[in-house]
């Protein structure tokens, strides 16, 4: 082989490796300008026009339906509604999913039956969660207030979905049961990659449980725990399907948030273009933190790997 020919071989290669990443990422840059960066163009451009749902060609409004949406009370109400959806829906199924899934961790036999009984509300459609439940919480033939009658504590029994100071606690209620089976099968999942030598070890060396989990387990799940972290983050910020069926947002508004309010303006106000800057209000706050925790994930797991 000549030397021009040896030096003319590192080219060829290196174009055949760019076309080859560029036929390999061609189909996802397609699929996310299709799904994601036009309909976000689309929402960005509604939110700087006046559009009712019928004119062609709605007005220009610049930010005035941001400017609206800060001085809005009932964003705030939505959105303070949506801090309390997302700290207690968010810590509840964490730790009940994370405690649930250290003690089927020693399980030996039905660890299957285990996990399909766990992961099973999961997969159940929203809509049918919050039929169900809001039988559950009927107030005068639900399930829960008989039982409550049943046990004598029948002075406890009460409209629960209909009680402003209850009705988000209690649909909240329902999310955590339908969502914590989810992270019982990751965090199992990602238990079995535990190094047993070292939480044997910290047993020898006097550890109690609580010690265990915080210094030898949880930084050997950290990466996962992460993931399940960022992806009930962002649950939290949209949530939408589960309140909507069980209270529609009431009674009283005391149920509303971003999401539910967002569908109120844009499909029964009409007001699309103010109904979509509250959506957009509901990426801007989510999207921040998915991307932050997600590299906080990476970094984790390039350390776990010794990269």
């Amino acid at each position: 082989m000549t030397s021009a020919s040896r030096s003319l071989a590192p080219t060829v290669t290196r174009r055949a490796q760019a076309r080859l990443g560029i036929a390999l990422v061609l189909p996802v840059m397609v699929v996310t300008a299709l799904f994601f960066l036009f309909p976000l163009g689309n929402a960005v451009y509604y939110s700087l026009v006046d559009f009712d749902g019928l004119d062609p060609n709605p007005p220009f409004v610049g930010f005035d339906n941001f400017a609206r949406m800060f001085a809005d009370p009932a964003v705030w109400h939505a959105l303070g509604n949506n801090l309390i959806w997302i700290v207690v829906g968010t810590a509840s199924p964490m730790v009940i999913g994370l405690l649930v899934a250290m003690l089927l961790w020693t399980v030996r036999r039905g660890g299957a039956i285990y996990r399909v009984i766990f992961f099973l509300p999961y997969v159940l459609p929203g809509v049918a969660i919050g039929i169900v439940w809001g039988w559950i919480y009927d107030p005068v033939n639900g399930l829960l207030n008989q039982f409550l009658r049943a046990v004598g504590l029948g002075a406890w029994a009460t409209g629960w979905l209909g009680e402003p100071d209850l009705a988000l606690y209690a649909v909240l209620l329902t999310a955590i049961w339908a969502g914590t089976g989810f992270a019982v099968v990751i965090f199992l999942s990602a238990l079995r990659n535990v190094d047993t030598e070292l939480v044997d070890a910290s047993r020898i060396d006097g550890a109690n449980s609580p010690q265990r989990l915080w210094f030898i387990i949880l930084p050997q799940i950290m990466p996962v725990f992460l993931m399940v972290l960022t992806l009930t983050l962002v649950g939290g910020f949209s949530v939408f399907d589960i309140i909507f069926i069980m209270t529609a947002g009431g009674p009283s508004n005391a149920t509303e948030v971003l999401g539910t309010y967002a569908y109120d303006q844009a499909f029964v106000l009409n007001n699309i273009g103010y109904g979509t800057t509250l959506a957009l209000l509901i990426t801007i706050l989510s999207v921040p933190i998915a991307v932050l925790l997600n590299r906080l994930q990476r970094r984790l797991s390039l350390q776990g790997t010794g990269a």
